[in-house]
């Protein structure tokens, strides 16, 4: 009976990673569409079956918490990891299911580099939750969030430069606010690896 009570530990880290890598690999789809619209729906569907698995992976962490008695790190902090990083695939899904519907036939460099932002997000937010089983990590961990941060600048940056030449150039209104509408979702992806990092940041500081 006692045995039951212990931790899995090693589970919550292992769901960690699991979602990271399914972070990365959306964005590495979504930077595709993005290079090349030959196969625009196929690569859309391909996002979206990656965030049905991520759900999953979420739902089993949830899951998890809800029947381990004693947790590796704080429940909360847990339950708002795995929540924000979900976050990420969901609006992963979303910015492509939008190209999809809105009918977007080119794409603008800004909205590439932009979904380059979200894969060097993405991939620093998978290096992150790798080194977090092991808080003698605590300091490289915090290098990695620092760098998640400037990322997560630099596509405020490009949005803004974006938008300013959206608004001064594009003379269809309908695909101004297509355009918009894909820029805002994209930047938005690196605001949620951004807080991703900030929760990793308070578990250091917690934990270390």
């Amino acid at each position: 009976m006692f045995g039951r009570l212990m931790p899995t530990e090693g589970k919550f880290f292992e769901l960690f990673n699991q979602h990271g890598e399914l972070c990365v690999k959306g964005a590495k789809e979504m930077l595709a569409l993005m290079t090349n619209f030959d196969d625009l729906e196929s690569r859309v569907h391909a996002i979206e079956t990656i965030e049905k698995q991520a759900d999953t992976v979420t739902f089993n962490t949830i899951e998890l918490l809800h029947k381990t008695f004693i947790t590796p790190i704080d429940r909360d902090d847990i339950h708002k990891l795995i929540t924000r990083m979900d976050d990420i695939l969901d609006l992963l899904e979303d910015a492509a299911q939008t190209i999809s519907l809105y009918d977007i036939r080119e794409i603008t460099p800004e909205a590439k580099r932009l979904a380059e932002l979200c894969l060097a997000c993405a991939e620093k937010v998978k290096a992150a939750v790798a080194l977090l089983p092991n808080m003698s990590n605590s300091r490289e961990i915090l290098t990695i969030c620092e760098e998640i941060d400037r990322i997560e600048s630099d596509a405020d940056h490009v949005m803004r430069a974006a938008m300013s030449k959206l608004f001064r150039d594009e003379p269809d209104v309908r695909n101004l606010i297509k355009l918009k509408a894909i820029y805002e979702i994209l930047e938005t992806v690196t605001d949620r690896c951004e807080d991703v990092a900030n929760i990793i940041e308070g578990i250091i500081v917690e934990n270390a």
